[in-house]
């Protein structure tokens, strides 16, 4: 073991005291921040760095294609041999989606044996929504609504990716999207910031635990820092051209709650804002984040972002890119190695100072220290564990819970659904109904393919001896199968009632792949008219990973059904809902249009001089073609029963800046069936100095209502809640009028008036 740092209880009992943080506040003008006390541990290990070691501490690489470890008469393959040598010069921090928890540890032995200075490495990849067991992607699982189950998929998600030898994964995405075309819908909480706010701190106090130490902690980075999901035309990778006050009131506020939960790393974005690429944007790394927010963590770069300095023309050659990158604030580099090629030059020069990348180099040791690798560099990295903490059953469980909660029951004429488990003969037909290769969505880095549930193999199951089933796939996911549509017709015909499973293949959402038209396939709408065609009850159930432009003979089904991908048990979860051993209570995270052109097209929108009228000559805001509602609004969901709401109550109509209103409703099931309501309160600023949303969502209540039962929902709002981002990007809040109400989704309920007054 390297002489240098023996891992003895002397060690440990030095770092165990010097863990603690003291911070001192201070101001500068327009920045509030705070100063870190200098870490006499890390102190010293900076000062025994080479300019080399220091570039390596910021450099990461992939684990993509470098081998594996061999029998002793052979030794590495090559591209092994260059990875292990640099970590015994210190010239790597870790690597990214590493699958060899054996390998890991052999490499964690280099690092902290062989290396002149004994720094651990850590391993990092990119964990979405879980390792080998899959939960609903970010946004199908955001359809639920529920905080509290999102924590409780991350926490899960971590204890499989740290038995895996994973200790810091690339996620949460946190992105506000608002247009549909754009791939990455799919990886965040939709299109409103306080729900996405909400389920950021949520996932990341899962991923991290209660201790950051824990062999089962991983490290969360909320990304992609910042604005990414405003770039224009839907196009991933595009311009984002966003106000500062858009930027701090809708972009911004996830990123902050996840901070504030704990997260201590964060991935810089691909896109530009206002012109300025965010890995070289100091506005946003140095002074909303350090400055502005105090963040004590790191600073990654998305892969090669660093390098696209040069693409984007911000930066006239890689030694340029890697100055903008590291003077803005981004920390470590990911992939293509420019910061150890160019950091040692740079300085060397003079034209990067070492106190600038001393800091950058102490970010990343703080975040390692924090996580305990000093002290335990093998932590995560047992592979005993895999044996242990990979698809566990209680794990496999709550996938299948996740994926219930997850869906959502955009329409049901005449209570088609739940249906009947026997005396009905039932047609499943479309290219997803025995298909394991789009059941897990994209973003699965080591997918688990053979534990997918297809839906034909849900049904079986929740049928059981009663199963009277055709199956026909009818057409392939966006190319016609010969005789495809004829079986598919023929099984429709002798059946009494017809689920059709259809919409997007995994590949049509996530990174790379916007798409113009946010439509179900051509052949696949070939295949739904046919059957339609047919005359059968029919059940649309949906695969997507964003909200869709529907056709006729979709909208026009007696049930539709939103699925999204719901990861390793889609089959059973869906069956769970079809057939009613657990009614359905998602809500959208997204609002559904009625054209694609629409986009981007969202609830919380600022209301224009010329509102749209619902009736009367086309003279607002509005197409031709199209009303302005959504053809299913944000927050919409149905259940098996049938709810009211009463009128919206308000404690005072007028309320002084110190105080507390109270709103109030009653919500009553006034079905057969018990029913999962989830009861959402919206605001809106009358009178602002920047126009303000149409409404806002401030909160949301769960209930549990038994059929013919009556509930109370409550919420208490304060000045704080009413405040928002004026011209001078403070948020403050202002005396005047606003309107609430209570609703079961962003379009319904009459809102009430009340007066914040001065005093």
């Amino acid at each position: 073991m390297n002489a240098t740092f023996p891992f003895n209880r002397s060690r440990r009992a030095f770092l165990a005291g010097s863990l603690a943080v003291t911070t001192i506040g201070f101001s500068l003008p327009g920045i509030a921040a705070t100063r870190t006390v200098a870490d006499p541990f890390i102190e010293r290990l900076l000062k025994r760095m080479t300019i080399e070691e220091k570039a390596g501490q910021l450099t990461m690489n992939g684990a993509q294609g470098i081998g594996r470890l061999v029998n002793p008469d052979t030794g590495p393959e090559p591209g092994l041999q260059t990875t292990l040598n640099d970590i015994a010069q210190g010239r790597l921090t870790g690597l990214f989606n590493a699958d060899d928890v054996k390998l890991g540890r052999a490499m964690q032995k280099i690092a902290v044996e062989k290396s002149r200075l004994g720094i651990p490495l850590i391993f990092a990849a990119d964990i979405i929504h879980g390792l080998k067991t899959a939960f609903p992607v970010p946004l199908g699982e955001a359809a639920s609504f529920d905080a509290d189950l999102c924590a409780r998929t991350a926490r899960a998600t971590a204890i499989e990716a740290t038995a895996f030898g994973v200790q810091w994964t690339f996620a949460p995405a946190v992105d506000i999207a608002r247009d549909q075309r754009w791939g990455r819908v799919v990886e965040g909480a939709g299109e409103d910031p306080w729900l996405g706010s909400r389920l950021a701190e949520a996932r990341v106090r899962g991923f991290q635990g209660g201790d950051l130490r824990a062999d089962d902690s991983l490290l969360a980075c909320p990304k992609h820092f910042a604005g990414y999901g405003a770039v224009q035309g839907g196009m991933d990778y595009n311009t984002a051209d966003i106000p500062e006050t858009t930027l701090r009131e809708v972009h911004l506020p996830p990123f902050k709650a996840a901070f504030d939960a704990g997260a201590l790393s964060t991935m810089a974005s691909f896109n530009d804002t206002g012109g300025v690429p965010s890995t070289g944007n100091r506005h946003l790394l140095t002074g909303i984040l350090r400055g502005e927010w105090g963040f004590r963590g790191l600073v990654v770069s998305d892969f090669n972002s660093e390098k696209e300095l040069i693409d984007h023309g911000y930066a006239a050659d890689e030694a340029d890119a890697v100055y903008k990158a590291v003077m803005a604030g981004c920390d470590m580099s990911i992939q293509g190695g420019l910061y150890l090629k160019h950091i040692p030059a740079l300085v060397k020069s003079g034209r990067l100072k070492m106190a600038v990348v001393d800091e950058a180099v102490r970010r990343v040791l703080r975040v390692k220290k924090a996580l305990g690798l000093f002290e335990n560099p093998y932590r995560s990295l047992d592979p005993a564990r895999l044996d242990t903490d990979i698809r566990r059953p209680d794990t496999v469980a709550l996938a299948r819970e996740a994926g219930r909660k997850a869906i959502v029951l955009l329409k049901n004429d005449r209570s088609l659904l739940p249906l009947p488990k026997s005396g009905k003969s039932i047609a499943l037909i479309g290219p997803f109904v025995t298909d394991k290769n789009n059941a897990l969505g994209p973003w699965m880095v080591f997918p688990d393919m053979k534990s997918a549930v297809t839906l034909e193999q849900g049904v079986r199951e929740a049928l059981g001896a009663n199963a009277n089933l055709a199956v026909a796939a009818g057409s392939g996911v966006e190319r016609p199968l010969a005789g495809g549509i004829e079986a598919a017709v023929a099984a429709a015909r002798g059946a009494d009632v017809v689920v059709l499973y259809v919409g997007e293949a995994a590949n049509m959402s996530g990174e790379g792949a916007s798409r113009v038209d946010i439509t179900i396939p051509k052949a696949q709408v070939d295949l739904i008219d046919a059957v339609a065609a047919v005359g059968k009850p029919m059940v649309i159930l949906l695969k997507h990973g964003r909200a869709l432009e529907l056709p006729n003979s979709v909208r026009n089904a007696q049930a539709v059904v939103c699925t999204w991908f719901l990861g390793s048990e889609s089959g059973n979860a869906i069956a769970d809902v079809l057939f009613g051993d657990f009614a359905p209570q998602g809500r959208l995270p997204v609002s559904f249009p009625r054209r694609a052109g629409q986009q981007p097209f969202y609830y919380n929108h600022r209301v224009t001089g010329r509102p749209s009228l619902t009736e009367g000559p086309p003279v607002g805001a509005r197409y031709r073609e199209v009303s302005t509602s959504a053809l299913y609004p944000f927050g919409h969901g149905l259940g098996y029963s049938t709810v009211t709401y009463g009128a919206t109550e308000i404690s005072q109509a007028r309320v002084p800046k110190n105080g507390t209103l109270s709103i109030k409703a009653r919500v009553t099931n006034t079905g057969t069936r018990k029913h999962h309501e989830v009861a959402q309160l919206y605001l809106r600023i009358k009178v602002a100095d920047i126009v303000q949303p149409l409404r806002a969502l401030k909160g949301i209540r769960h209930l549990e209502l038994a059929a013919g039962e009556s509930a109370e929902v409550e919420f208490a709002l304060t000045a704080r809640d009413l405040a928002y981002v004026h011209a001078d990007t403070v948020t403050r809040t202002d005396a005047g009028v606003f309107e609430v109400v209570i609703a079961p989704d962003a379009a319904a309920g009459q809102p009430v008036p009340f007066v914040l007054t001065g005093a």
